[in-house]
């Protein structure tokens, strides 16, 4: 996934918004969200989480020390977030 367009979101019913899911390699998975109680929606922003064996979880160089969740990002911050995932895990990102 090389812009932001490429990431495949779906919509959300509750909360109602989007999500996208993405696999990296089986290890970890990443969602992307945007909904009516996401840190950011207000401003046209985004919200990250990152998950290991279905467990929400801290990730160096994603999320911040004792957090597991990020928001407030925009597009071109999520496509880095999404690169950054790639480096860090060795697989190509896939929509779940």
């Amino acid at each position: 996934m090389k812009t932001f367009a490429d990431i495949p979101f779906k919509e959300t019913t509750m909360p109602k918004g989007i999500q996208a899911l993405l696999s990296f390699g089986g290890d970890y998975e990443l969602s992307i969200v945007k909904n009516e109680s996401s840190y950011g929606n207000a401003k046209d922003l985004y919200e990250i989480a990152v998950f290991k064996d279905n467990d929400q979880v801290e990730l160096p160089g994603i999320t911040e020390d004792n957090d597991t969740v990020k928001g407030f990002l925009s597009e071109d911050e999520v496509v880095s977030i999404v690169k950054k995932m790639h480096l860090i895990t060795g697989a190509d990102p896939e929509a779940i």
